[in-house]
């Protein structure tokens, strides 16, 4: 496998900050993998395309069966160990933001020439998303991102919903409060992301907030479950509008809210928190 040069414990490619923008379009400037972890360049063709930055045109690339959809898919920075890995946390972020267009198919050289990798881990990572129905496979062209209407992600909402709600008013009854309390930096973290409109840091900060009131049944199993039905609800509507700065703030207050009533041992106050969470767009 493909290794990068970040030390151990760097930050992930969809963490708070990680992918600034340039104050010309907003896009997100563009940053490559280490020369180390680049391996076999699959986007080497792209050198004497004759146009700017040393890319085809979109006839050529059209040719070749790559990814043509209006602007380029802005690329992503990859600081953690494992190539794929790095790719992966990128491609789920560009899905929770949009940048992935429900409907397109995109093809693994003409991303990875955007990440400076090979088409290799790009084709794996895709292969992962998948089997976790994120994507799907168009033989010789490559993925089209799967299309999340507003009747499946409530259908995921009712499912989280019955799973989490009773687990939570069980763990209400029998969790200390000094337990709840480490939780805080979490709830914050999820507020944090918010104020500042980063759907990829929330959507991470919020499930990671997610999971660990979940450990606290000491159930592996149920932990999962709920994190890949989770991961599932962060997908974009179809052609819907992107989440608002204050829609993200009213999720994640409701964090700090359900820690509060988690601590005072408020049942009736839990379920209608975590229904009402679930019921978001975010949550």
């Amino acid at each position: 496998m493909e290794q990068g040069n970040a030390h151990e414990g760097a930050r992930p490619a969809y963490a708070l900050g990680a992918f600034p923008r340039t104050p010309a379009d907003g896009r997100m400037a563009e940053c490559r993998v280490p020369e180390q972890a680049r391996g076999e360049r699959a986007g080497a063709e792209w050198a004497g395309a004759g146009q700017a930055g040393g890319r085809p045109a979109e006839g050529e690339q059209a040719a070749r069966g790559e990814h043509t959809h209006g602007e380029p898919l802005a690329p992503r920075a990859v600081q953690r160990h494992s190539v794929r890995g790095q790719i992966l946390d990128a491609l789920r972020a560009a899905l929770v933001d949009g940048e992935l267009v429900p409907g397109q198919v995109y093809s693994a050289p003409a991303l990875g020439s955007r990440f400076g990798v090979s088409a290799t881990p790009v084709r794996e990572a895709m292969q992962r998303l998948a089997v976790e129905g994120a994507v799907e496979v168009v033989p010789n062209r490559g993925f089209r991102v799967s299309e999340r209407g507003p009747r499946e992600l409530a259908e995921l909402a009712e499912v989280r919903a019955l799973i989490e709600v009773p687990v939570m008013l069980s763990l209400a009854r029998t969790v200390p409060a000094h337990r709840w309390s480490g939780l805080r930096p979490l709830a914050e973290a999820t507020v944090t992301a918010a104020a500042v409109g980063d759907r990829a840091a929330y959507a991470e900060s919020d499930r990671a907030f997610h999971r660990a009131v979940l450990a606290l049944s000491g159930n592996k199993q149920l932990v999962s479950v709920a994190d890949e039905l989770h991961q599932r609800s962060q997908w974009p509507l179809v052609s819907g509008p992107a989440t608002r700065r204050a829609d993200l703030l009213a999720d994640a207050s409701e964090h700090t809210a359900l820690l509060d009533a988690l601590v005072a041992q408020d049942l009736a106050v839990v379920q209608a928190l975590v229904r009402e969470h679930f019921a978001g767009a975010d949550g």
